[in-house]
């Protein structure tokens, strides 16, 4: 997806993918992994989330990524803080505390800028990709994160032709592939299509809408 087409879904709001509570998956699945306390998590893609929240609740210092200010700058509004901001690179930087939230393009992450990161949370950001960039971005994950970095990821499965994504569906089998250095290990596979929050989906003609839960550990 091209960055005017997200800058546009947030300038209309048009943020359906936005969660109004913490990811159930997140707090059920995060004690899965072996995190160290205190250890810096990466939040791809991570919008307004509040499950930035419920990480820097849990100790953890939070490195979101994000494309639209706009996201950036209702997140510490609607959490009633105020950031600290800085230039580093591509990135304007919006920290408070042990939340930091860059806002630019994931794609000009640097190995240096998440040299800290051990731990990485994904619930929009592989799902948010059509295929060639779902390539580009776990190759990028792969290429950038230290070896020994843990990570949960939620992903989405449904019959592509029922529905346009974003979200897009992403296979079992194409996980697998794409991020064979991380040895992703299913935890947990749900119906999404009976959780109350996602109607819309049911809306749109989907008949079939598996929520796939992985641990993943970069080799």
């Amino acid at each position: 997806m091209q960055p005017d087409f997200w800058l546009r879904r947030w300038q209309n709001n048009q943020i359906g993918f936005h969660a109004a509570t913490t990811n159930a998956y997140l707090q059920q699945y995060w004690s899965q992994l072996k995190v160290a306390a205190g250890a810096q998590v990466l939040v791809p893609l991570c919008g307004k989330s509040l499950d930035l929240v419920w990480l820097a609740g849990q100790g953890y210092r939070v490195l979101g990524v994000e494309l639209v200010e706009r996201a950036v700058e209702d997140f510490f509004r609607e959490q009633a803080l105020e950031p600290l901001v800085r230039e580093h690179g591509a990135f304007r930087i919006y920290q408070a505390a042990n939340l930091q939230l860059w806002c630019g393009d994931i794609f000009a992450l640097t190995a240096e800028d998440v040299s800290e990161c051990t731990a990485l949370y994904d619930r929009a950001a592989l799902i948010a990709f059509p295929s060639a960039m779902r390539e580009r971005y776990a190759q990028h994950l792969t290429r950038v994160l230290p070896s020994g970095c843990e990570g949960l990821l939620v992903s989405l499965d449904y019959d592509q032709a029922q529905m346009d994504g974003p979200p897009f569906s992403v296979s079992d089998e194409e996980v697998q592939a794409l991020l064979a250095d991380w040895a992703p290990e299913l935890l947990h596979i749900e119906n999404g299509l009976q959780a109350e929050e996602n109607w819309k989906f049911l809306q749109r003609g989907l008949s079939r809408m598996d929520e796939r839960i992985y641990r993943l550990q970069r080799s």
